[in-house]
């Protein structure tokens, strides 16, 4: 439980309450903590890249309508 954080900066990403069980090796979440937690830009239909909103770290894609329930997004 807590909160997720930036590896280089320390910045705060996501909250354990977004975080749930898929497939991927990876930890999905379904949102961001804050609307400037992240950074996103399209790299291809139905992924946007992902990195944090304060330094521009690589966080890996947002892929849209891939949450755990309809419409939801999985980062």
């Amino acid at each position: 439980p807590g909160i997720y954080v930036c590896a280089r900066c320390g910045h705060e990403l996501f909250s354990s309450r977004a975080k749930y069980e898929h497939s991927s090796p990876w930890p999905a979440f379904t949102e961001t903590l804050r609307g400037d937690s992240v950074a996103k830009r399209e790299e291809r239909p139905g992924a946007l890249k992902v990195t944090c909103g304060k330094c521009g770290n690589g966080l890996g894609h947002e892929f849209l309508n891939d949450g755990p329930k309809r419409g939801q997004s999985r980062f």
